[in-house]
């Protein structure tokens, strides 16, 4: 008798998602990590979720991440949704938690988000972000660099955590400026 494999299926891919959503105290952070040198422009260099549907590259509505800016202790990301006939600008900032290299805030509507500088030498970085929408876990990995291309020993590092993870890599959206102004 062959077994059916839908259910086989089903509970390898549960625990692949699992997998990719780690608690915060399972993801590696940057030992030494000073939030003040990731300060300003950044470039996403891949992205991967553990959610295929939101990084759809048939989505017309793209979220790009600007820049990084720090405030006393406190980290905030410049981000942008842009799409058809849509530019909004979005800062989120997050608070330290204590542990090194991580940081939680919220996000519309007190949906939380958790953040952690992975791996950086201040040109690339490595950053896993968690986001927690009405019981829904989300978690996102994205390599940037101050330049294009990044470096390849840090995207090695970023590959080697995706592969693990089984993610579902994206689509890169960068912007080169803010939103144009809107027209009279």
């Amino acid at each position: 008798m062959v077994p059916q494999r839908g259910p086989l299926l089903l509970l390898a891919l549960s625990l692949g998602l699992a997998c990719a959503q780690q608690t915060l105290e399972e993801v590696p952070v940057q030992p030494g990590f000073n939030a003040q040198k990731v300060e300003g422009r950044w470039l996403t260099i891949q992205l991967a979720s553990s959610r295929a549907h939101l990084v759809s590259p048939a989505d017309p509505l793209k979220l790009g991440l600007h820049s990084i800016w720090t405030r006393d202790e406190d980290v905030t990301f410049v981000l942008f949704w842009t799409g058809e006939g849509v530019c909004q600008g979005v800062n989120v900032t997050v608070h330290p938690t204590g542990l090194q290299g991580q940081f939680q805030g919220s996000w519309e509507g007190g949906n939380s988000m958790h953040v952690c500088f992975v791996g950086t030498d201040y040109s690339n970085l490595v950053l896993y972000v968690r986001l927690e929408d009405a019981g829904e876990v989300t978690s996102l990995w994205a390599l940037l660099a101050r330049t294009t291309p990044g470096d390849p020993t840090w995207l090695g590092k970023y590959l080697e955590y995706i592969r693990e993870l089984r993610l579902h890599k994206a689509p890169v959206f960068n912007l080169d400026a803010r939103c144009p102004p809107a027209e009279a």
